[in-house]
C-alpha cells in the first residue's frame, strides 16, 4: 500500500508541472484571472486588467495589464502571481530560458522579471530598459545563465517590476504577451516553417532563409534592446551588420505559422 500511495504521489507531482503560458490576459488565454498581488507600492493599488488603450503596432491584443508605479512606492514595486498555483510549475531549461513581454510605457526605465521557488529561492531580478515611449515594444530576458542553479528549479512563481527606477511622478505601464520559449504564439514547433541563418557566425552580413513568407524580424541584443526590425515580406533576406557590435543577439523571425526565435553571433 505505501509502494502505491507513493506511485500515486509521483504521478501527482509530475502531472503538476507544466508551464502556463503565453500569459495574455485574453478571456480565456492565462493571467487575466489570476491572483496577483501588488508589493512596496505605498498603498498597493492592484493590477488592473483592461481593454488594450494602443492595439496599434506590434501588439493588437484586447486585453492587457495595467501597473500604476507611485511616485511614493518604491523603485523595486512590483506585481507577483500566486504561489503554487497560476503560473504552474516548471525549471528553467534551454526551451523556456528566453522570456519576453511587451511593454507600453510614457518614461525610458528598467523592467525587472525575475522567479521564484515555493520555498521562497529566487533567481534575481533582470532588468531591461525599454527603447521606445507611448507604443508597444517586446523586451527580451535571457536566464540561460541561470540554469541548472539551485532556484531554476520548481518555479511556482513570476513576479514582475514594471518601472524599476525612482520616481518623480505616478507612472501607468502596461504589459502583455509574456512568453517563455522561442513560439509566442503558442504554435507547436513541428508547425513552424524551416528557418535556416547563414552564415552564423557571419562579420558583415546574416543572410535568412525561410520555407514560408517571413513578415518580419526584429532582433535584440543581450541586454534585451531592439537594434535592427526588418519587414522582408519573401522567402529570404539579407541583414547587414554594419551598426552592430561584435556579439550575440536573438532575431524573431514572424510568419503566418507563428514565430520562432534564434540566436546569432556577429564576429
Amino acid at each position: 500500500m505505501k509502494k502505491i500511495l507513493s506511485l500515486l504521489s509521483i504521478l501527482a507531482t509530475l502531472s503538476g508541472i507544466a508551464q502556463n503560458n503565453p500569459i495574455n490576459f485574453e478571456t480565456n488565454g492565462y493571467g487575466g484571472s489570476w491572483t496577483w498581488t501588488v508589493f512596496e507600492n505605498d498603498s498597493n493599488p492592484p493590477l488592473e486588467i483592461i481593454t488594450n488603450p494602443d492595439p496599434s503596432g506590434i501588439n493588437t491584443s484586447a486585453t492587457v495589464a495595467k501597473f500604476t508605479a507611485l511616485q511614493t512606492g518604491q523603485p523595486f514595486a512590483g506585481v507577483e502571481s500566486m504561489h503554487g498555483a497560476d503560473i504552474g510549475t516548471f525549471s528553467l531549461s534551454e526551451d523556456n530560458a528566453i522570456v519576453k513581454i511587451m511593454v507600453w510605457k510614457s518614461v525610458i526605465s528598467d523592467v525587472g522579471i525575475k522567479f521564484a521557488t515555493p520555498e521562497g529561492a529566487s533567481t534575481g531580478e533582470l532588468k531591461v530598459a525599454n527603447t521606445l515611449v507611448n507604443q508597444w515594444e517586446e523586451l527580451v530576458f535571457d536566464f540561460t545563465e541561470i540554469i541548472g542553479l539551485p532556484s531554476s528549479n520548481g518555479i511556482d512563481q513570476l513576479i514582475v517590476f514594471p518601472d524599476f527606477t525612482a520616481r518623480a511622478e505616478n507612472t501607468v505601464i502596461y504589459f502583455d504577451n509574456i512568453t517563455f520559449s522561442d513560439n509566442v504564439l503558442g504554435v507547436k514547433e513541428n508547425l513552424l516553417p524551416s528557418i535556416v541563418a547563414f552564415p552564423n557566425p557571419s562579420k558583415t552580413t546574416w543572410t535568412i532563409n525561410a520555407t514560408q513568407v517571413i513578415q518580419k524580424i526584429t532582433i535584440h541584443n543581450l541586454s534585451g534592446q531592439l537594434v535592427i526590425i526588418s519587414i522582408p515580406q519573401s522567402l529570404e533576406t539579407n541583414i547587414h551588420l554594419d551598426s552592430l557590435s561584435p556579439g550575440i543577439f536573438f532575431a524573431t523571425i514572424h510568419t503566418l505559422s507563428g514565430e520562432k526565435t534564434i540566436k546569432l553571433i556577429k564576429i
